[in-house]
């Protein structure tokens, strides 16, 4: 049963990481060259702007949701349904009026007027988002991943295929268009959501306030490390685009892009280990340091020769991708690989550390990074312009890699070692495993 679980849910989030990235890095590639370098930083922007919004509002909830309800009795479940919706529709609420009140501002600050309808009519998707993230978090925490793999699927589907049409048929994009498409795919995810998570979903009309608080105090800590952590890899774009230019932050946007390739095992494990680590915190710390040093290692094994590959021949893998109107994208490039190597040891610190219960601990830590992410980006930005924003970057991930294995020491007598040592023995594991008995079979 367990292998069953690993090999099914593993290949659903590989799949399902992989077309996420397909798909946005194959509508990246059409808009570059649909769109000038000006309207690109623009769209660049709005994203990571209402990616924010939506970690805010699925950062208190998702995490904390799936822990209490795949734990939890069968008269548990609908008061901890409910006391997640209740507490979703509140923050989606509390977004909106953020996103309201400070729209203008962000337009006037980013020199982009445009951006502002644009911030209005996204609270359509954004509402409808929140629904869709209830019953992939209910799905999740069944230990199933269909429904999560084919409404993430519809989402990034829809807009791939209507920016496909006008890069075909040569149509200048309005930006605004984007958004309206984006509120036509969510419609449809959220339907399909619900066909898969209705079996699970039951609610009633009481507050359960005791689930409430439960749920807010655990998710409060991971809410602030998820804030922490989205503002960590986009507050040098933002910061590019007031201090600069908006197409300083999409130049920089291209860089991110092209790394992006190599962070789909990280997302597909980070997505597995989750549930898996809550369990066998329970059993012992033994199995979560295993875990930990198992993932990362895996982890690493993937992304090491693909971090190699793009740093030898990334002159030509920018023009490849972005056309010859983004070279100075590609020393951009060359420092961001750098600090993908200290992804994974981040993103399984993190799962870790609140699957143990001690979500607080994560929360320091990432604050810590992100404010420290956020004076280097300053002053870095300030004397070195664009290629400030990089090595900013590179160093406070450095500096909180650091903090992480030290932490992970003292807490799970983690070794900074084992993971490669994992890494190394990945190769091997995985050909006699997998490709000895397919020859022998052929």
């Amino acid at each position: 049963m367990a292998n069953n679980y690993w090999l099914k849910s593993g290949f659903l989030n590989i799949l399902q990481s992989l077309t996420n990235v397909l798909f946005g890095f194959g509508g990246f590639y059409m808009l570059v060259r649909v769109l000038d370098k000006n309207q690109f930083g623009a769209w660049t922007l709005f994203m990571t702007t209402t990616s924010i919004l939506e970690v805010i509002r699925n950062g208190l909830i998702g995490n904390a949701l799936v822990k209490f309800l795949s734990g939890a009795k069968p008269e548990e479940k609908t008061p901890i349904i409910t006391a997640s919706v209740t507490i979703s529709a509140s923050l989606s609420v509390f977004c909106v009026l953020l996103n309201l009140i400070f729209s203008h501002f962000l337009s006037v600050m980013w020199h982009t007027p445009e951006l502002e309808p644009m911030f209005y009519v996204h609270n359509i998707t954004f509402l409808l988002s929140g629904v869709l993230a209830i019953f992939n978090s209910v799905e999740q925490a069944h230990l199933a991943f269909n429904g999560v793999f084919i409404t993430t699927f519809i989402r990034q589907a829809v807009l791939f295929l209507f920016i496909l049409v006008c890069f075909i048929t040569k149509f200048t994009i309005p930006l605004a268009y984007l958004v309206y498409i984006q509120i036509v795919a969510v419609v449809i995810a959220t339907l399909i959501g619900y066909s898969y998570a209705r079996k699970h979903l039951t609610l009633d009309r009481q507050l359960h306030k005791e689930w409430i608080s439960k749920l807010f105090h655990f998710g409060k800590y991971t809410f602030g490390t998820s804030v922490s952590s989205i503002l960590s890899g986009t507050i040098d774009q933002m910061m590019l685009g007031a201090m600069l230019s908006p197409v300083a932050s999409g130049a920089f946007n291209v860089a991110v892009r092209i790394t992006n390739l190599i962070e789909i095992p990280t997302n597909s494990i980070a997505t597995i280990v989750f549930p898996q680590s809550a369990k066998r915190a329970q059993e012992g710390l033994d199995g979560v340091r295993y875990l930990y040093e198992k993932s990362v290692g895996t982890i690493l094994a993937l992304v090491i020769p693909a971090i190699i590959f793009l740093y030898l021949f990334s002159d030509l893998i920018v023009n490849i991708i972005a056309g010859g109107k983004y070279d100075d994208s590609i020393p951009l490039l060359k420092i961001t690989l750098l600090y993908c190597i200290f992804v994974p040891f981040g993103r399984q610190f993190g799962i870790v550390i609140d699957s143990i219960g001690k979500t607080k601990l994560t929360f320091s830590v990432v604050v810590f990074s992100a404010c420290l992410n956020i004076a280097m980006n300053y002053f870095l930005i300030s004397s070195q312009g664009v290629m400030g924003a990089a090595r900013a970057t590179l160093v406070s991930s450095f500096i909180g890699f650091i903090i992480g294995q030290v932490i992970l020491y003292k807490e799970l007598k983690v070794n900074v070692l084992h993971p490669f040592v994992y890494a190394f023995r990945f190769y091997p594991e995985f050909y006699h495993q997998y490709i000895k008995p397919r020859l022998k079979k052929a």
